[in-house]
């Protein structure tokens, strides 16, 4: 067997404790056709399968709610939200003469729900940061 001008794989041992170095893996079962899915559409985000299968994972993952809690204080921003637009809203249309419009209405509602898990992360998040440097006063 001819001798390859470079290593076919590395010769230093797997190191786990490196910050980002990738070793584990996750494998998974697709059709033919949802394959070629999966890679046109890699491709055309410019980005390789495993990069782009890694990126869509980890944005899933991190949009998740973190909790139960999350969930619902994500709802209840929502609606928080969409009910002050809502009154915003039709008062304006009111004191201009006109209707609220049922896009109106649904632009709101679609605004809250983009919205809605990353206000929740952050008003947790800033609620523990208080919780904790009242601890650390105290």
């Amino acid at each position: 067997m001819p001798e390859l001008p470079f290593p076919t794989r590395s010769e230093a041992p797997l190191d786990e404790t490196r910050p980002g170095f990738r070793t584990k893996t996750i494998a998974t079962r697709l059709t033919p056709g949802e394959l070629a899915e999966i890679e046109a559409t890699a491709e055309s985000a410019g980005q390789s399968l495993a990069e782009w299968l890694r990126q869509t994972a980890l944005r899933a993952a991190r949009q998740a709610p973190a909790d139960p809690v999350e969930l619902l204080l994500a709802e209840v921003w929502a609606l928080r939200y969409t009910l002050l637009n809502l009154f915003h809203s039709k008062a304006k249309a009111a004191s201009e003469g006109t209707q609220l419009l049922p896009d109106s209405i649904v632009k709101i509602r679609d605004q809250a729900d983009a919205m809605k898990l990353q206000k929740a992360h952050k008003i947790l998040a800033d609620f523990l940061a208080l919780a904790r440097a009242n601890r650390v006063e105290k």
